[in-house]
């Protein structure tokens, strides 16, 4: 699609608009209005105070690292350096790279952290979940409002043009009006779609940086994060951005030349309609201390990119993941159900079933043990040690599970090689585990590799 687009455009550009277009305030409300944004000075000094500390507290302990991330089978180094902060024992996953979350002081867990400033420093950030948390709520809360006001107005102006409309019409227009805009399980559905349980934090100094990506589509300058989606949410989920740019008096918007398109010394964020060239693409400056939501379903429609500053910068990036497969909580109950084909009552460890529906759901569990939780943490697994060793007990357990997955694969092997089996059902567990274990052996191969 990004080809295709490109070649469409050939030299040209498409317009965007910053606020200093007369039209700004009218394409955001027509085009993008369930992107919210709210100033630095709408949010309380104590909580902007904590948590700017935290941000220099972790990039003073070295917290920050730069991912390796695998895109179209190739490996990069991503120019923001990141940490996640969230949940105990919950991950997050983003271009094939699991993240596992440093967690935040939360009750009930007994967590030891390397020093009270990393204590306090993750204090201040789940106390800034929370804050964004109320305020995607009202939000949202507001947004349904002003849709349900919008279907009431149009309602009127219906009945206005029609005054012939029969009784029975009347009271199905005010049935709809009562629920318009609000479903039956409103507050369950807001709570679900805004209690965030990661944080995804960034750092960046353009001016340490080397090389950065231009912005392909509209010539708004140095890209620090290309254009996407956020990937791994809930379905229509809020995404909360905190920015925090070290503005000092050099990087003050440059207010003597007014320059076309975006001031380059300020941080903003760029918004565009996904793969559209009709609807002028956003660029909002981003200063210290302001915040914005992305609300409902303008992560899947729309696409954003962050457009470096001169300044150094840190976000703090809310987000409910989509943890279904990705908690200690699902692993361990995977390792559980793999573990019940072990036979270990006799003296000699056998398995329970030959047959090939839990043979391969065994060494399916066996290969996402190894791949999505084991050497996903090994490969970047160090960095946490700078925080806790909360992780290092869960991977201890984990990897025994997968010391028993190895063995619970040499049985099943030495089970196939015998010749007793009946020959069709044989052929039928060597054709099924075959392909998982050559699976097994290519990706053993290209963690290598990496």
């Amino acid at each position: 699609q990004k080809k295709k687009l490109l070649e469409e455009l050939g030299e040209n550009r498409l317009p965007y608009m910053t606020p200093a277009d007369a039209d700004f305030h009218q394409l955001w409300k027509t085009k993008y209005s369930k992107l919210v944004f709210r100033k630095s000075d709408t949010v309380p000094d104590e909580l902007h105070q904590m948590v700017q500390e935290g941000f220099l507290t972790l990039r003073k302990h070295g917290c920050f690292f730069q991912d390796l991330v695998r895109i179209k089978g190739k490996d990069f180094v991503t120019p923001v350096s990141r940490i996640l902060i969230g949940d105990p024992g919950c991950t997050y996953k983003y271009l094939n790279t699991r993240l596992f979350t440093v967690p935040w002081p939360t009750e009930g867990y007994d967590i030891k952290y390397c020093s009270p400033q990393i204590h306090h420093a993750c204090k201040a950030l789940i106390r800034l979940n929370d804050y964004l948390h109320i305020e995607a709520v009202k939000a949202l809360q507001g947004q349904n409002l002003s849709e349900a006001k919008e279907i009431k107005a149009t309602a009127v102006i219906d009945r206005e043009q029609s005054f012939a409309t029969s009784l029975t019409e009347k009271e199905s227009v005010s049935k709809d009006q009562s629920s318009c805009g609000v479903p039956e399980d409103d507050s369950i559905s807001l709570k679900n779609r805004t209690s965030y349980n990661v944080t995804l934090l960034n750092y960046m100094d353009p001016l340490q940086m080397l090389y950065l990506k231009q912005e392909p589509y509209f010539g708004m300058g140095n890209m620090a994060v290309s254009w996407h989606h956020d990937e791994n949410l809930v379905e229509r989920s809020t995404v909360a951005v905190y920015s925090y740019s070290c503005e000092g008096s050099a990087m003050e918007e440059s207010s003597e030349e007014k320059l076309k398109g975006r001031d380059p010394a300020v941080w903003h964020v760029g918004l565009k309609v996904a793969w559209d060239i009709e609807t002028p693409g956003l660029a909002i400056p981003l200063h210290q201390g302001d915040f914005y939501l992305m609300l409902d379903d303008l992560n899947m429609t729309h696409q954003h990119c962050v457009l470096a500053g001169f300044s150094p910068r840190f976000s703090s990036t809310h987000r409910v993941a989509d943890c279904s497969r990705g908690t200690l909580e699902y692993i361990f109950g995977q390792c559980e159900l793999a573990l019940q084909n072990l036979q270990t009552d006799s003296v000699a460890l056998s398995l329970k079933s030959l047959e090939t529906a839990v043979v391969k759901q065994v060494e399916e569990i066996h290969n996402e043990v190894e791949f999505e939780w084991l050497r996903q943490f090994w490969f970047q697994g160090k960095r946490y040690l700078k925080f806790t060793d909360w992780w290092l007990k869960p991977i201890a357990k984990l990897e025994e599970f997968w010391r028993k997955m190895e063995i619970m694969t040499s049985l099943l092997l030495s089970e196939v090689r015998k010749a007793k089996q009946i020959e069709e059902q044989g052929n039928e567990t060597i054709s099924c585990i075959l392909l998982i274990l050559t699976e097994r052996q290519r990706l053993r191969k290209e963690w290598t590799a990496r």
